[in-house]
């Protein structure tokens, strides 16, 4: 395929002729293989693969770099020329292909999407960049932490160091994201900060404007920054963990209704009481269990379904969210805390 300022519907013709090919030669027991493209010419620029996964990716990417260098080396010899169409379907429709057709071939539910998380490092953040990995997506995980950049070392999750209330550093991770990985379909904000709890009247500025911009204007900020991304993904979905920042949840209702149009879901996780975080210390957890007189399990289970909550638990749902179970769902909120009574 050929890109060309209307790519869209050059696809689109690229299928059709695929088919027709298929018809054309095909025999009643034969079916048909994906008519998408896989690669494209993109002229003054190279070539592009496109895939299902970034490994499916990096083969097509391999086949079509040996083909190109083939085609150049024979061009430089004397000339080149392909085989008969019938000859190569019969090359592309040989029975082993054919076999493959017959077995299970079940996709992953975020299967071919590319998604960026933040808070990445650990807890929650980690736990969901692990859980969109597994469950088929390709994956940017961004934290100030430097260790990010070490703490994942699988081919399809890229971590990247950045410090959220830097704008400019902000889109440069969004910008690169989408010329690493071709695009962005999910966003999962999730970097936050807790400062030790004061009245108001007692709180100084710096600790006040530093909650502002981590916990609010940085997520707006990075919405800005991936939305005209997103509204081109492939069902594009917005999950804020908000635990329970009245700032963040207002913002996430406003952008459910503003990029609603656009078909972007926007919707609302509300963790609490997640002990297996970097906020939570050994020493942290049993000094809050022995002030209300609990053993640390206790504790840990304090919630009317006496269940503990953990990042895993919360990273589930934030794919859940993002899937295609809750595809008709956008401004929704939704707690994961085993029950609060204060809540309920």
């Amino acid at each position: 395929m050929l890109v060309t300022p209307d790519t869209q519907a050059d696809a689109q013709a690229y299928q059709q002729n695929y088919q027709q090919y298929f018809q054309t030669y095909a025999s009643p027991d034969l079916s048909c293989l994906s008519p998408e493209p896989r690669w494209a010419v993109w002229p003054l620029q190279g070539t592009l693969s496109f895939g299902s996964s970034l490994k499916e990716t990096r083969i097509i990417g391999d086949i079509v770099s040996h083909t190109r260098k083939a085609i150049q080396w024979a061009e430089n010899l004397s000339s080149w020329q392909s085989l008969p169409a019938k000859d190569i379907f019969a090359m592309e429709y040989w029975e082993l292909e054919q076999a493959k057709l017959g077995k299970s071939n079940k996709r992953s539910s975020l299967q071919g999407k590319i998604a960026l998380v933040t808070g990445a490092a650990n807890g929650i953040g980690k736990a969901c960049v692990e859980a969109l990995q597994q469950n088929g997506a390709t994956v940017v995980a961004v934290d100030i932490n430097p260790v990010i950049k070490e703490t994942f070392k699988q081919p399809d999750i890229l971590g990247i160091a950045c410090d959220l209330t830097d704008s400019q550093a902000l889109q440069s991770v969004v910008d690169s994201t989408v010329s690493r990985f071709g695009g962005l379909d999910i966003l999962i904000s999730n970097a936050g900060t807790f400062p030790p709890s004061v009245k108001l009247a007692n709180m100084d500025e710096k600790t006040w404007q530093q909650s502002m911009a981590i916990n609010l204007t940085s997520h707006q900020q990075l919405l800005t920054a991936c939305q005209p991304y997103l509204k081109r993904g492939i069902d594009p979905a917005v999950v804020f963990i908000a635990s329970k920042k009245a700032g963040m949840t207002q913002l996430a209702r406003i952008a459910a209704l503003e990029m609603g149009a656009d078909g972007i879901r926007v919707n609302v996780l509300h963790p609490n009481a997640v002990f297996d975080t970097a906020i939570w210390t050994d020493d942290i957890l049993a000094s809050r269990a022995a002030h209300y007189g609990l053993s640390v399990q206790a504790y840990k289970t304090n919630n009317l379904l006496h269940q503990e909550v953990t990042s895993k638990d919360v990273a589930e749902l934030a794919c859940a969210m993002v899937g295609p179970l809750f595809a008709k769902t956008t401004g929704a909120q939704l707690p994961i805390d085993g029950g609060n009574e204060r809540v309920v």
